[in-house]
């Protein structure tokens, strides 16, 4: 402290802290000198005893104006070591740069102005601490004095002009301290980091693009920012990124693409925007690299397809196709599960786009690694059993298409059709709204005879007799009326003459034998009217129920359709179809006189020509008439025929046939009955609950009313229009 005392005059000290700018200004030019002086004769002892004096008595003081006097006197210093100044910055910059989080304002400007001043002295030198002067910088972009925002950009632009001067700086030394304040909110730090990067990314020298993972991020979170520049700088930099990444051969593209599926489903539109258009770029140049995050992007880019803007959808539709275009294998890092499973989870999506999305590309995976999509059946199964309950038709029709696939194989076939069954058991509501749409294109897609033998197979054992009737009187329906079923009709109508028909009709009635009109309906379908005929006549008084009637009202709607047109041209000869007659008459005779199904069957019986019944007489006869001749006819036949019964009917033994569906009717009738039983008991146990409620509370007595005022007796004798307390 003394050879600083010695060598500094004390008016010169004096004048330093003075208050008057220009006393201060004119002791740094003394202090300059000095220092010149000292440098000259090469005393370096002194020339740090000044620096000291400096520092600890003037930029550490508490008085402002010492501080100021210290930091001018410091920037004098540096200029006056000119070339020797680089051996003094260790010294020199911690007071400079401490005196940038001043609390007065005035002082930091100061600190600006003598940073600047040492700057433009040691140039490249700087480069060796500039960590701690961007550190400094960075929070003087942000300061709330706009004469030390100024002053903070003057030094800001002289310190960019020696980095990019200098061959000495280390942009690995620099990367982890930006990448720390890449997630500042203030708008000025923000910025002043995106000049930074772009700066340092012109200089051919400094690789940024190779670090750009590091804070990518922070430039994608300043596409959201409140203001506008913002968003344009930092869109301008990604976008001058991007062209860079087109022309280099050697890109880091995985740690990028994790950012970038984080940032596709930000919230903000541009956000958004800008990441999906990156990864479509990606997509396209990034090849191999890309493979082990197919699974990332694609749960980025699904939801993207539904996005609100169209301009997003556009592109993340694109995007899709052509990753769905890349064909990778297993072998090569590429994750059959980890993509199944982001498909699996986006079958949940709100978006229909999206959901259908997801099924192509589940669809798309069986097709490519079938026995790989297989082995996580488990995992998705039930995920796409649950999606035939989706809102879409679309998504239902491509939902069914994946199942097929899935269930070209024997066993995934049944277990297929048993998961279905389950799945209409539990939901009765999806039997009725898409019951017929899913069993249809199923028979489409899966052959309809097999998928008719396998839902036959495993209805016969059903332990739930009420869903086993639905389920069969659902089927039974679809098998009437769908076109794409035409070709299990034909082969229904040759049961008599064909074995295949007959082995088809015999694998349907056990099951349908749940249901009484179902089997009329096969057996009329069959052509087996003698049979139908006998499961009418079998019908027992608790047969005729409800459900009965209403069935019966939609089979004889049925009838009058082209379906059955083979039928109704039958009735031109009643002679050969006696039991087809017979079969008519019975289901009209079941069926209330007031119905519009009554009404509909006895006019067509009415239209059968009536001379047929009896060769012999031409006159028409009544109704009546007809049916006692059909009747001696039928009698008469069936005593010539008995004998080769089981020609005539292709070996079927009908007779053991209607022996198992009076079986089976005979278990509804008591399964209705347990039912029935068992409801009236829970009706008596709740009437004989309340009764001993009641009986309770005529124990206990009257429940007092508290706050409620005493009847009177004029409110007594009130009239009953009067309200009484």
């Amino acid at each position: 402290m003394a050879d600083a005392l010695s060598a500094i005059p004390a008016a010169v000290l004096r004048n330093l802290s003075d208050k008057l700018y220009e006393k201060r200004k004119n002791a740094a030019l003394e202090v300059e000198g000095i220092v010149k002086q000292l440098t000259a004769a090469g005393d370096h002892d002194k020339i740090t005893a000044v620096i000291n004096l400096l520092t600890h008595e003037y930029t550490y003081s508490p008085q402002a104006n010492h501080r100021k006097g210290g930091l001018i006197g410091l920037a004098a210093a540096t200029v006056g070591l000119s070339a020797e100044a680089a051996q003094h910055l260790e010294q020199i910059l911690p007071p400079v740069i401490n005196s940038f989080s001043d609390q007065d304002s005035r002082v930091r400007y100061y600190a600006c102005e003598a940073l600047y001043n040492i700057a433009k002295v040691v140039r490249g030198e700087f480069i060796f601490h500039f960590n701690k002067i961007f550190d400094a910088l960075c929070k003087l972009s942000a300061d709330s004095d706009p004469n030390v925002q100024s002053a903070a950009h003057l030094l800001d632009r002289l310190v960019k002009d020696i980095v990019t001067e200098s061959d000495q700086f280390s942009i690995e030394e620099f990367i982890p301290l930006l990448r720390e304040r890449m997630n500042v909110l203030n708008p000025y730090v923000r910025q002043f980091l995106v000049g930074w990067i772009t700066v340092l990314d012109s200089v051919p020298d400094i690789d940024m693009l190779g670090f750009l993972p590091d804070f990518l991020d922070g430039l994608f979170n300043m596409l959201s920012d409140s203001s506008h520049e913002i968003r344009q700088q930092a869109d301008s930099a990604l976008s001058e990124f991007l062209q860079e990444i087109k022309n280099s051969p050697s890109v880091d593209y995985g740690r990028m693409a994790e950012i970038l599926v984080q940032r596709a489903a930000s919230a903000d539109e541009f956000t958004r925007w800008t990441a999906i258009t990156w990864i479509n770029e990606f997509v396209k140049l990034g090849g191999d690299q890309l493979v082990p995050y197919y699974a990332d992007i694609l749960g980025a880019i699904l939801p993207c397809i539904a996005d609100k803007e169209e301009k997003i959808r556009v592109v993340a539709r694109e995007t899709n196709e052509e990753l769905r275009a890349i064909k990778a294998a297993p072998a090569e890092g590429f994750d059959v599960g980890a993509i199944l499973d982001i498909a699996r989870r986006q079958l949940s999506n709100e978006h229909e786009a999206t959901r259908i999305e997801s099924l192509h590309w589940i669809s798309t995976l069986l097709n490519r690694h079938r026995q790989e999509v297989l082995s996580f059946l488990n995992d998705i199964f039930d995920t796409l059993l649950k999606s035939l309950s989706d809102p879409s038709d679309q998504v239902v029709l491509l939902v069914l298409e994946v199942h097929a696939a899935i269930a070209k194989d024997q066993h995934n076939f049944r277990q297929l059709v048993i998961f279905l069954v389950q799945k209409f058991r539990t939901d009765h509501a999806l039997l009725e709204r898409r019951g017929a749409l899913i069993i249809r294109r199923l028979c489409v897609l899966l052959d309809a005879e097999r998928v008719y033998r396998e839902l036959s197979k495993i209805l016969e054992g059903e332990a739930d007799l009420d869903f086993a009737s639905t389920m069969v009187q659902a089927l039974n329906l679809i098998l009437l009326t769908s076109s794409e079923l035409s070709d299990l009709r034909d082969l229904l109508k040759q049961s008599l003459v064909n074995a295949a028909g007959k082995d088809f009709f015999l694998s349907l009635y056990a099951s349908w034998s749940h249901s009484s009109m179902a089997i009329i309906s096969l057996c009329l379908l069959a052509q087996a009217y003698q049979h139908a005929s006998s499961v009418i006549q079998s019908l027992t008084e608790e047969d005729i129920n409800v459900r009965f009637l209403v069935q019966l009202d939609k089979l004889i709607h049925l009838l009058e359709t082209p379906i059955f047109a083979y039928l109704r041209l039958q009735l031109l000869e009643p002679g050969r179809y006696i039991w087809l007659l017979k079969s008519l008459y019975g289901l009209l005779m079941l069926l209330p006189q007031q119905s519009a199904a009554f009404k509909i069957l006895r006019t067509r019986l009415k239209t059968v020509p009536s001379y047929s019944f009896n060769k012999e007489s031409r006159n028409p006869s009544t109704l009546s008439q007809d049916f006692n001749n059909m009747n001696m006819n039928m009698n008469e036949e069936e005593d010539s025929s008995s004998h080769n019964m089981n020609m005539s009917n292709n070996g079927i033994n009908f007779a053991s046939w209607l022996q198992r569906f009076q079986q089976k009717q005979h278990q509804h009738r008591l399964h209705s009955k347990t039912q029935a039983r068992s409801f009236s008991r829970n009706i008596s146990i709740s009437s004989k609950e309340v009764k001993e409620a009641e009986k309770a509370e005529e124990v206990r007595g009257p429940t007092p009313e508290l706050n409620r005022p005493p009847v009177s007796r004029s409110s007594r004798k009130s009239g009953p229009g009067q309200l009484h307390l």
